[in-house]
């Protein structure tokens, strides 16, 4: 998940995490049009899955999410590290 610079979260699922925030801040191919419009990106969650279908079903779940559940996923992780 990125925060876009309006503050709006963006959810999707990525093999290489560090290179698609890349793309979403550099790349106008690239980028996907939500976030080309809200730049910089900044990486503020991740989970990671064996499988593509099993990230793709946690990434439908956390889209159906407001935002402000969202941001507590967000707030729980920062309590890990």
């Amino acid at each position: 998940m990125v925060r876009c610079s309006d503050g709006s979260l963006y959810t999707g699922i990525a093999m290489d995490v560090a290179r698609r925030v890349v793309e979403h801040n550099t790349n106008d191919v690239l980028a996907a049009k939500y976030t080309y419009a809200r730049r910089p990106v900044m990486l503020v969650y991740q989970e990671k899955y064996d499988t593509r279908s099993a990230a793709s079903k946690r990434e439908y779940e956390i889209k159906q999410l407001g935002k402000k559940e969202k941001l507590m996923l967000i707030v729980a992780e920062l309590a890990l590290e």
